[in-house]
């Protein structure tokens, strides 16, 4: 059976890692091309791309799957199966209807909650205490077909975006490792997803990115989380961008609060010191324990106060 594996970022690694040490004849593999990073923008491989050369796999990068060209050399491996994990376009009809075994997904959410880009980020943002993977047949809708198993996977308060990632690769490597001799012989049986429930995990935006000081502590601290490692939250201090990377548990903290939180504004900086910077919340305050001033690398907090720039009293915008 031949079999095509399509993904793009690190979390989609071991479910081809998986197929290759399983001994599945994976065929070929299709990522988005290489994209220009850091400073230098040094033009740098996908993940997925990284693994399948190392597995000496054919490896094609179409800008758009959905170009007739990209479809016609994708039918030259004559799939029977297509696995896919977080590949980052949308599949044509042409493509779906390819495989005599179909396509199937492996999604970061318990379906049909969080369909769409970021369902591991917005988890985490919107405070959910467990996720999880969902192992699907792929329809032309975005993340709407019938699902074939689901597995569920908690959210720590210590969790960030960046170690779910890791959880949920893993958890859906092991999903598909499980399913993969019924979706073989074709004796996969698959339930339909209740649209009722169905909630979409939008892309993450620049806006997503800013920090309201209005908001709960708790709010905060789940959108700094989930914002990490990929780009951190941010706040504005003397017009210039204010990363916060980390911050302790509003919960959980045993730093007294300062007895000027119930009267200064949000946003407004209570105090600074050994346990970094106390910012007034919409209902308390929150320690930031990892910040990045701009022009600045990412530093502790207490190390940050100890410069003496930031003064109690400023409000962060």
């Amino acid at each position: 059976m031949n079999i095509v594996f399509m993904g793009t970022p690190e979390f989609a690694v071991p479910s081809l890692d998986m197929l290759i040490e399983e001994g599945y004849n994976v065929v070929g593999v299709v990522t988005q091309p290489d994209k220009p990073q850091g400073r230098k923008k040094v033009l740098t491989p996908t993940p997925v791309k990284a693994a399948a050369e190392r597995h000496g796999l054919p490896v094609f990068q179409p800008v758009k799957l959905r170009a007739p060209e990209a479809v016609a050399r994708l039918a030259e491996w004559k799939p029977d199966l297509i696995v896919t994990a977080a590949f980052g376009q949308i599949l044509p009809k042409a493509v779906l209807d390819m495989p005599v075994r179909g396509c199937v997904n492996v999604h970061g959410s318990l379906l049909p909650k969080y369909r769409g880009g970021a369902p591991i980020q917005r988890s985490i943002i919107n405070g959910e205490p467990v996720t999880g993977v969902t192992l699907m047949f792929m329809a032309e809708g975005l993340d709407t077909g019938d699902m074939i198993s689901r597995v569920e996977v908690a959210i720590t308060d210590e969790d960030t975006s960046g170690s779910m990632f890791v959880k949920l690769s893993e958890a859906g490597s092991k999903l598909l490792q499980e399913e993969m001799p019924r979706l073989v012989s074709g004796e996969t049986t698959a339930v339909p997803q209740d649209e009722a429930e169905a909630s979409y995990a939008r892309n993450l935006t620049r806006d997503d990115e800013k920090m309201d000081w209005n908001r709960t502590s708790r709010e905060l601290f789940n959108q700094i989380r989930g914002l990490v490692p990929f780009s951190g939250a941010f706040t504005m201090w003397d017009e210039q961008v204010f990363k916060v990377w980390a911050a302790a548990n509003p919960e959980q903290t045993d730093v007294l609060t300062s007895s000027d939180a119930g009267q200064a504004e949000p946003g407004t900086v209570l105090q600074l010191g050994k346990n970094g910077i106390e910012v007034r919340t919409g209902d308390g305050s929150l320690w930031l324990t990892e910040v990045q001033p701009a022009g600045k690398k990412v530093m502790q907090a207490a190390d940050f106060a100890r410069g003496g720039t930031l003064k109690p009293g400023t409000v962060l915008q």
